[in-house]
């Protein structure tokens, strides 16, 4: 069985960070481990309290599972503070870690700053070019571009932005954009956009951390990066389409995970 980890915050609520991402590692048919960098107190409704964790636990529980269960794939979610940016980078270089999918958490969907800055530099300059994947949403994507995003030829200038300044792929999401959900991969100065509906579902809480940790189990599993993506994207599309409500006795999820046709799109340089 293939293995994935994720490094990220904790949510009390279960519905993004480490919860997530197990959550649907386990879904998409990998082993999902974690290394958790801060605990927070949070539900749908936003963010109460961030108790970050200390720098030698979180050197810990990484070896600990490098050291046991090398994984396959690593997604990397919330880090709040330098010194932790600085103990997660340390040890992904020294354990040689592979297919890693940075979701740059920068803000919460409520609204709550996520990542001191100095956190940001330091990923900025020395995580982000470890990554296979990076996955800001559209805010996300504008502050590390340095631009405002209105429109699809924004994204296409952002994302070339973004992944020309740090060396690795980038999937900018559209989720948060003015019409539909359409995201774009820019990977090997090659453009390939994933194009849906916009799913009329108000329970989007932990859909960004859902959509990396999709992405990096697929890469642990050995699909390619367009594949990976295109895969991910019908999971969350589905997992949406579904419209589960807690409290009302939904049954489980129960859709295959595998036809990527009305997605898929591809671009030129």
């Amino acid at each position: 069985m293939k293995t994935a980890l994720t490094i990220a915050g904790s949510d009390s609520g279960g519905g993004a960070g480490i919860q997530a991402d197990i959550k649907t590692m386990t879904m998409n048919g990998v082993y999902a481990m974690s290394a958790v960098t801060a605990l927070t107190a949070q539900n749908t409704r936003g963010v109460k309290e961030i108790y970050e964790a200390a720098p030698e636990i979180l050197r810990a529980q990484i070896d600990a599972v490098f050291e046991d269960i090398p994984p396959d794939a690593v997604k990397i979610g919330m880090i709040p503070s330098a010194v932790l940016a600085e103990v997660t980078i340390e040890r992904l270089k020294a354990w040689k870690a592979e297919h890693i999918v940075v979701d740059p958490v920068l803000v919460s969907t409520s609204g709550s700053r996520l990542i001191a800055q100095e956190a940001l530099d330091i990923m900025k300059r020395e995580l982000f070019p470890l990554a296979e994947l990076l996955t800001p949403n559209i805010p996300e994507a504008e502050m590390l571009a340095g631009i405002s995003i209105r429109c699809r030829e924004d994204m296409l200038r952002a994302a070339g932005t973004i992944g020309n300044t740090y060396g690795c792929a980038v999937l900018c999401k559209g989720g948060h954009g003015w019409d539909g959900a359409d995201d774009l991969l820019y990977a090997g100065g090659f453009f390939q956009w994933f194009c849906s509906k916009r799913i009329n579902n108000p329970n989007t809480h932990g859909t960004g951390c859902t959509l990396s940790s999709a992405i990096a189990a697929n890469l642990a599993k050995g699909f390619g990066l367009s594949q990976a993506v295109c895969r991910a994207k019908v999971y969350l599309s589905c997992a949406l389409g579904d419209m589960l409500d807690l409290g009302k006795g939904n049954g489980p999820l129960n859709h295959a995970f595998d036809l990527c046709g009305p997605f898929a799109e591809e671009g030129g340089e």
